[in-house]
């Protein structure tokens, strides 16, 4: 199970930074998606069983950055420079080597940000 936390409400320019818990290891990849209001969701950032594959949608390059402590069954998404479009719930889930989403989804986290 998979627990999604830090979102908030951020002025256009702010920061947030997510957490995701999982309920136990997780040796799989991991992602963030997220869904605004009347939209699909869609795929944000993904990384790697071991942190060294790294993937981000393109409109969140150069402003997210996503990491994962193994120890702690955390993967993190560290969001700069936010703009009101980042407005949405974010999720995190198990990945495969596709970046692709499987398993089961847990709460989001509703990031919204003010212009």
């Amino acid at each position: 199970q998979l627990q999604a936390s830090g979102g908030g409400l951020v002025q256009a320019g702010g920061s947030l930074r997510l957490s995701c818990v999982a309920s136990r290891r997780t040796a799989a990849g991991m992602g963030w998606f997220r869904q605004a209001p009347g939209k699909v969701r869609e795929f944000v950032a993904a990384i790697g069983w071991r942190g060294d594959i790294l993937r981000y949608a393109d409109p969140v390059k150069g402003r997210f950055t996503i990491s994962r402590d193994n120890a702690k069954n955390k993967v993190y998404l560290q969001m700069n420079n936010l703009k009101p479009d980042d407005t949405a719930v974010y999720y995190c889930a198990l990945v495969n080597s596709d970046s692709r989403p499987y398993g089961d989804w847990g709460q989001g986290t509703l990031v919204t940000v003010s212009s």
